[in-house]
């Protein structure tokens, strides 16, 4: 329909029993003053003996016309629209119609339907197709006996698991959870310093599976990545362990429904897996940073895949978020470069110093017993567990303090050689008493199951000078 026409148009489907009650109004409009126009998103069968129903089976008339609700009524003048209504409201329809009576017999007014152009996976598809909304990156086109998981799998775009084939429509969908231009740039992603714009972002979020409400996150997440504080080029670069540890706080986690309860750092939730999956495609897939190549990691570890989970935040402890300068009822993405999971079972202590010293002792082994100062730590402390702290009186800060106390270590025990062990730091030790992590490299959050006497350690890279890394937090934006 590349003009309207003159007169009336009806839109309706054949499946909204509102659009088969006015079907007798339809033969009464026919043959009135005004040309009549109907379109039938679902049927060329609809409105038996009206003549010149069109059959809009791409949609593209409707998509045009963008009804909201069927049926419905537009009026026309001069090409253009001047009057429109949905659903049936006899006084409206007379109204523009300039029909009266009309509709005898039927009931004053009924509801309409949800237009066909709007069902899921329709307005984007419709978008591609006959809208002007169209996508930057480079298209690649597959030949039809092509199998698509496959070719994702041969052109290097997965991290060796299946990924979600990002067609323009999946994109579109993707860039409606985001209020930020798809041309916006974040930055240049390490090693190949590539510009990532917003659409590029979306595109791996596709990809990795994240819904649209997600893509806020996914964006601060890439832009704490991004910040040469955290200095991702070296996290991909060291053959440490390390990979992003995405931690989220704030009232988006509940939102989009992120785990930080029972298992929290484990499988299962699809906000924490496609989050931080996400964040590892946009590094691999716009900056190049793949294994074996530029990622020289000696073994790695699982949460390269994905690492991402939401602080538990229904206690008197205050937030990451907080303690790193936020508001508590701002969102916020805290990136760590962590390890894998070092478990801190302790089931007896029933007293904070007796807890507190449990921790301690299985802080001292990041890295290495001998070493200090060579790595950061996340402490990730069971709801049972921080209980013994809270119930006490005992804050977070206060927890941290007792710590940073307990791992002040004796420089003797700490020299290359003591013990037997050819690791640890020069002679120039001795006799002093050593922290065993830099000002601010021990973080504690809050999360994990309500049963169990269990926390954990997240050891974390912090290698001195320019290629370290720091954590880094960034306020989640629409």
């Amino acid at each position: 329909m590349t003009e309207l026409p003159n007169g009336l148009i009806v839109i309706a489907k054949r499946d909204c029993p509102t659009c088969m009650l006015v079907e007798p109004v339809l033969r009464e409009l026919s043959g009135g003053a005004l040309p009549l126009t109907v379109i039938s998103q679902d049927s060329a069968d609809y409105a038996t003996g009206v003549p010149g129903v069109v059959h809009d089976a791409t949609l593209e008339h409707s998509y045009r016309l963008q009804p909201e609700i069927v049926p419905t009524l537009i009026r026309i003048e001069n090409g253009h629209e001047v009057e429109r209504t949905f659903g049936w409201h006899r006084e409206d329809w007379q109204r523009i119609s300039g029909v009266t009576p009309l509709g005898t017999g039927l009931p004053d007014s009924r509801p309409g339907c949800g237009s066909k152009t709007l069902e899921p996976g329709i307005a984007e598809e419709l978008a591609v197709r006959f809208g002007s909304a169209r996508l930057t990156s480079r298209e690649i086109e597959l030949g039809d006996g092509e199998d698509i998981m496959e070719a994702c799998y041969e052109r290097g775009w997965t991290d060796g698991l299946p990924v979600v084939p990002p067609t323009s429509a999946r994109v579109l969908r993707m860039l409606q959870g985001t209020d930020r231009s798809p041309e916006e740039v974040l930055g240049d992603v390490p090693p190949d310093l590539t510009p990532c714009t917003v659409e590029k972002v979306a595109i791996n979020a596709v990809m990795a599976g994240c819904k649209p409400e997600y893509m806020p996150v996914v964006l601060a997440a890439v832009e704490a990545a991004l910040d040469d504080t955290f200095g991702m080029h070296g996290v991909l670069c060291t053959t440490m362990f390390a990979g992003p540890v995405v931690i989220v706080n704030g009232p988006v986690s509940k939102a989009v429904g992120m785990n930080s309860g029972v298992n929290a750092l484990g499988q299962g939730n699809r906000a924490n897996a496609t989050i931080g999956r996400a964040l590892q495609l946009v590094i691999r897939n716009v900056g190049g940073g793949r294994p074996g190549e530029i990622d020289r990691a000696t073994l790695g570890n699982p949460g390269k895949y994905s690492f991402c989970f939401a602080e538990a935040e229904d206690s008197a402890w205050d937030s990451l978020a907080v303690e790193r300068g936020f508001g508590e009822s701002t969102s916020t993405v805290t990136l760590f470069a962590g390890e894998g999971v070092q478990g801190v079972v302790d089931q007896k202590s029933r007293t904070p110093e007796s807890l507190a010293r449990s921790f301690a002792n299985s802080l001292r082994a990041v890295d290495n017993t001998k070493l200090a100062m060579a790595g950061d730590a996340v402490l990730v402390v069971s709801p049972e567990h921080s209980r013994v702290f809270i119930d006490a009186g005992w804050s977070k800060a206060r927890l941290r303090e007792e710590l940073e106390q307990l791992l002040q270590l004796q420089g003797d025990e700490l020299v290359a050689g003591a013990g037997g062990i050819a690791e640890g730091l020069p002679p120039s030790v001795a006799g002093t008493t050593v922290p065993k992590f830099r000002p601010g490299g021990l973080n504690i959050v809050r999360a994990g199951g309500t049963a169990g006497l269990f926390s954990a350690v997240i050891a974390g890279w912090a290698a001195s000078g320019p290629v370290g890394s720091s954590p880094v937090t960034r306020e989640i934006t629409s």
